[in-house]
């Protein structure tokens, strides 16, 4: 899992040229995400930590050990969007076509100018990331590389599919983190910078910033799919621990350890954040939104039959 420098330089050189600080999206396609991931600021790769092993052979036994690392993943591509079938993700709308039990979408509306606290509604589909191999080698470059939880272009929530949840807010509308003010809030309201609520998890909110109100709805779907048991059609994005690997976990709002978002459009971002943050807002024109979600993992090479644990560095 290694990649020679002149490669990587020339990886690196052509994300530059792709990316610059930030690029207009208007048709986001595969290809353009799997270019997305050359991203050093969004992996964040670092060394950690020591594992040790017990390696034994018919002559005796012997402890060795490995580096830990931890570094991010991008494990999905979450779009938010207004228009049911209308997958900002061309390549993968087919699978979330309307149906019988989903159809339309998009705003609420009285007709009225200047009125701003309208329901809006949006689809949210988490499909896995399709950049897999290209990934590998660019991570690689840094070292020895954690396994993602996702695989390519596996659909691990569907809104269409999710009717019940999504469109009625059944039964989430009743939980307490739905009914309490300030439990499960992206942002806050005595800093004036509240984006929305994750609870209940559905595709309606009141948010008069078309942008928030996208990041809202994609927070909720990554937060279900990084949940075992939740009262929804989907299946969970997380990978079972073992010797050597720590997979990622629940994602938590405004927690970059739990995971973070890189903007896929409708501008190509090279960085990555967690909602809320201040950086430029640029609203769809058709109300969609993509968002690359990267999780941490951390692994260290199997170097003996038996694991005896792992030292982290302060």
């Amino acid at each position: 899992m290694t990649m020679n420098s002149s490669a990587l330089s020339m990886r690196l050189y052509i994300a530059a040229l792709f990316f610059g600080s930030s690029t207009q999206v208007f048709a986001l396609n595969t290809a353009t995400i799997v270019s997305s991931v050359l991203s050093p600021a969004c992996l964040e790769y670092r060394v950690v930590g020591i594992c040790y092993w017990l390696y034994c052979t018919p002559f005796g036994c012997t402890v060795r050990t490995s580096v830990k690392v931890r570094h991010y993943v991008p494990d999905a591509v979450v779009s938010s969007y207004a228009n049911t079938g209308e997958n900002p993700w061309v390549e993968v709308r087919v699978m979330s076509l309307p149906n019988t039990t989903a159809q339309a979408g998009g705003d609420g509306t009285t007709n009225h100018d200047g009125e701003n606290n309208l329901a809006r509604f949006k689809n949210a589909d988490v499909i896995g990331h399709p950049a897999g191999d290209v990934f590998s080698r660019f991570a690689s470059a840094s070292g020895y590389t954690c396994t993602s939880a996702g695989m390519a272009f596996i659909p691990y929530l569907l809104s269409t599919l999710d009717t019940v949840a999504w469109r009625f807010n059944l039964p989430e509308m009743a939980y307490p983190e739905a009914l309490t003010p300030g439990m499960r809030e992206i942002g806050g309201r005595s800093t004036l910078n509240l984006w929305g609520s994750v609870y209940p998890r559905g595709g309606f909110l009141h948010q008069s910033d078309d942008y928030k109100a996208g990041a809202v709805v994609a927070q909720r779907a990554g937060d279900i799919v990084t949940r075992r048991g939740q009262i929804h059609v989907y299946q969970p994005l997380l990978a079972n621990a073992h010797d050597g690997y720590w997979p990622a976990g629940e994602l938590l709002e405004g927690d970059a350890s739990t995971g973070k978002w890189q903007e896929l459009t409708p501008t190509l971002s090279s960085n990555c954040a967690v909602f809320p943050h201040n950086n430029a807002q640029v609203q769809a024109q058709q109300g969609d939104y993509a968002w690359a979600l990267w999780r941490p993992y951390a692994c260290c090479q199997r170097r003996g039959q038996t694991f005896l644990g792992s030292t982290d560095f302060q």
